[in-house]
């Protein structure tokens, strides 16, 4: 039976090293944080101290193409998370009010997700996994131990060494230690090259809010789950046991909207946009929670068709990290988690090949939603900037490439348009794929045709320099 360690307990890490398991492995996950998982739900999120993962209670969400990896991966992950009243959410609920054509569809309840706050859903994940894996919490690694090269010149790792001093041999290392990967640092202490590394900042400081209501029933998202509002956008996030999250994003470079991260001024914005007020009509349940300083980054263990290692696979925001803006951290960790599972389980007895078809599935898996993640996080920059600065914004006259643009504006009157756009958000389908289908981009060229363009109702630059003056 290959004996494989997993290091960081995460929610990516310890999905990871279940599918693994179900794959006939013999798996051993490391992580460095000592306390144990709590015993329900409400005390993950009061009181369970994750101090190696600064954004726990940041707000987060597992997109329909992340509940369709539980369904067919972790069904008892999925269980899991009804059982700690997570939130069952219809993307299709929030169909636009200009669309009289409101009939199903075949197929929709693809768009169909179970969500919950960050500490219940690794609660969830981390119940499931202390049943079929050995998790070993509190113990941190300390660097890699190596045997002889399967390539000439390249390190091959055959194990960890733990900052007690104990050796763990494996046939295999999956790196699920997030956006703290030491792995660099492992890789120079070996002699290796370094991972080739593509990061910018995404420029942006978040200011969020928890709510509960004591009904049970979230209110309603009436106008998507992210709203861009001239300087600023909104990120309103479902979650569990009737709770969800707003959120106020700036770029980190606004001195001004930063006073946000006072209660009543935060109040005062949200009061401003008539369509979301309402989401605030309930008990508070968090102070507000400020986070900034976030890094879009890409990082390639393969180099012009060589590995820089062999013996040791990066997984999800260890390889490829994302600004929570889009809320994609977690489904793209669990859609890479099951690549590498599948690579695995095809190629674990010839390490070089592993580390390519890793590097193959990655790039064809998820490297495009790493590159439209950043692209939109560019644009939504520029807007942000062009705003304070009052100035119109540049580079973008025209340019459209993904399509994005237009399908956002079709999306709101044609309800076909309307799906293939949750198709993108929902992480089921990149924008290249439904503009590929048959008849869909005419669609999107006619939908808004004799319409004015919708303006979302929400205070101007003026407007919220006053309110927080």
């Amino acid at each position: 039976m290959p004996r494989i360690i997993v290091v960081g307990g995460g929610i990516v890490g310890l999905s990871a090293a279940m599918m693994l398991a179900r794959d006939g492995c013999d798996v051993t996950v490391l992580e460095r944080d000592d306390c144990g998982v709590p015993g329900s739900p409400a005390d993950a999120w009061r009181a369970w101290d994750r101090r190696g993962i600064a954004q726990f209670r940041q707000p987060h969400y597992l997109h329909a193409g992340g509940r369709h990896i539980l369904d067919e991966r972790l069904p008892e992950v999925r269980d899991a998370l009804l059982s700690c009243d997570a939130s069952r959410f219809d993307s299709l609920s929030m169909l636009p009010p200009f669309i009289e054509d409101r009939a199903p569809r075949p197929g929709d309840d693809r768009f169909v997700t179970l969500t919950a706050r960050r500490p219940v859903i690794e609660y969830a994940v981390a119940t499931c996994a202390g049943r079929t894996v050995d998790v070993r919490r509190g113990v941190a690694v300390a660097g890699l131990l190596t045997g002889p090269a399967a390539a000439p010149g390249v390190p091959h790792v055959t194990g960890v060494r733990t900052t007690a001093g104990e050796d763990l041999p494996a046939d295999l290392v999956i790196d699920a230690m997030g956006r703290r990967s030491d792995l660099p640092r492992w890789l120079a202490d070996l002699g290796a090259r370094p991972l080739a590394e593509e990061a910018e900042d995404s420029g942006f400081s978040y200011y969020t809010r928890y709510f509960w209501s004591p009904s049970g029933d979230p209110p309603a998202f009436l106008t998507g789950l992210l709203t861009p509002l001239g300087s600023f956008s909104l990120l309103t996030l479902p979650g569990d046991a009737g709770t969800w999250s707003v959120t106020i994003y700036i770029s980190s470079r606004d001195q001004a909207l930063k006073e946000v991260r006072h209660p009543d001024k935060w109040a005062a914005v949200l009061a401003a946009c008539p369509l979301h007020a309402h989401l605030t009509d309930a008990e508070p349940v968090s102070d507000i929670l400020a986070m900034s300083g976030i890094v879009d980054r890409y990082r390639r263990p393969v180099l012009d068709g060589t590995p820089v290692v062999t013996g040791i696979l990066p997984v999800g925001d260890a390889l490829a990290c994302t600004n929570p803006s889009l809320g994609r951290g977690m489904t793209m960790g669990l859609m890479h988690a099951a690549g590498t599972a599948e690579v695995v389980a095809e190629h674990l007895g010839d390490p070089v090949v592993l580390a390519a078809e890793h590097d193959r599935m990655t790039q064809d898996r998820i490297l495009p939603w790493y590159r439209q993640t950043v692209a939109f996080d560019r644009a939504r920059k520029e807007q942000l900037d062009a705003s304070i600065e009052g100035r119109a914004v540049r580079g973008q006259d025209g340019e459209d490439p993904s399509g994005m643009v237009a399908l956002q504006q079709a999306m709101l009157y044609d309800a076909d348009v309307f799906r293939g756009f949750l198709d993108v958000i929902s992480m089921l389908a990149l924008p290249a794929e439904i503009m590929g289908r048959p008849g869909f981009a005419e669609r999107v060229a006619t939908a808004p045709a004799g319409r004015e363009p919708f303006t979302m109702p929400g205070p101007s630059r003026a407007d919220l320099l006053a309110l927080l003056a």
